[in-house]
């Protein structure tokens, strides 16, 4: 179980200072290379990482693209992120990994002769370019430091992060088709589709529709408006991609506060919700896509009704405790 914590709080950790993809194309082959070596099944710590991968992108502005949508649109600051979404993702976190202790502790036992030739593993034998590595390194907290700074210097993150893979490439000295070779077309082109029918969906007016059903359901009532945010956003990033419906949300929201409404506490219940949402479903979340793509292709099959079975009701219990927390909050 020890291992099992690790993992889920070096991914939590990450995902709250990168992008969710990239760390889970980090973690993700590591553990699959571990527990093949142990000898004990990678699904539960893969989906373990998906789900924390998505919580830890919770805690800060930058950790999950709606945050950084809502935090340049309310000015919310990554200080201001940290104090309010970071204490609900803590409690979080240790919720999910007591969960998983009573549904895999018992399937995560490890032979002592494979835990043996685990501790004889070298790292530095399996960094096969040294040079690369250090390079790669610091990139990787460069590309931190201006996500974090990205507001400052008033750059998408899209565009941080694809300057930062264009220069890694040319400084590599690698072949570029062989790079291009090694992506995972199958997943972009799934995505393709997805924001696709989404798009069509928000063009039609179908997300706005929505959106609006939700104010009209509240009645102006500011608590239960911040309950209702909350939990639709949860329920329908889980099966469509959160971005437009954050995007059609926002300026609702701010024709609310134009009209006097005390719209701080619904800010939060965004944020929460379309993060938290994101562990829902297979497609709720690039990063949980991703994750299934490697373990599929290793041979370890994550179906979409078989991590949903699992996830679902883990998202539904973390929107719970984030309905409890904004309450004694607000």
């Amino acid at each position: 179980m020890f291992q099992t914590i690790a993992f889920a709080v070096i991914t939590a950790v990450f995902s709250a200072f990168l992008d969710n993809v990239t760390t889970v194309l980090l973690i993700g082959p590591m553990t699959i290379m571990l527990c093949k070596t142990l000898d004990i099944n990678p699904v539960p710590f893969l989906l373990v990482e998906i789900m924390m991968s998505n919580v830890g992108g919770t805690a800060t502005l930058i950790g999950d693209p709606p945050n950084i949508m809502i935090g340049s649109e309310a000015g919310l600051s990554f200080a201001q992120f940290i104090m309010v979404n970071a204490p609900i993702v803590v409690v979080i976190m240790v919720a999910l990994l007591i969960i998983f202790r009573f549904m895999y502790g018992r399937h995560l036992a490890v032979d002592e002769k494979n835990r043996l030739n685990i501790m004889e593993l070298s790292a530095e034998d399996a960094i096969i370019d040294k040079a690369l590595f250090h390079k790669s390194v610091v990139m990787i907290v460069l590309v931190a430091i201006a996500f974090m700074l990205h507001g400052v210097f008033n750059l998408e993150t899209s565009v941080i992060a694809l300057t930062a893979a264009a220069v890694i490439i040319l400084i590599s000295g690698r072949d570029i088709e062989v790079a291009i070779e090694g992506i995972e077309w199958g997943t972009i082109g799934f995505f393709l589709g997805l924001f696709m029918v989404v798009g069509g969906m928000e063009h039609t007016g179908v997300i706005e529709m929505l959106g609006n059903a939700i104010v009209d359901a509240t009645g102006g009532n500011v608590v239960l408006m911040m309950i209702v945010i909350l939990w639709a956003s949860a329920i329908l990033s889980s099966i469509l991609d959160n971005i437009p419906f954050v995007a059609t949300m926002i300026p609702i929201i701010m024709v609310m506060e134009a009209s006097g409404i005390d719209v701080y506490p619904l800010w939060w219940a965004l944020s929460l919700g379309a993060c938290l949402g994101g562990n829902g479903t297979l497609v709720g979340a690039s990063a949980n896509v991703v994750l299934s793509g490697i373990a599929n292709k290793e041979g370890y099959n994550i179906t979409f009704m078989s991590f949903t079975k699992v996830a679902f009701p883990l998202m539904l219990v973390t929107v719970a405790l984030s309905t409890i927390y904004l309450l004694i909050l607000f």
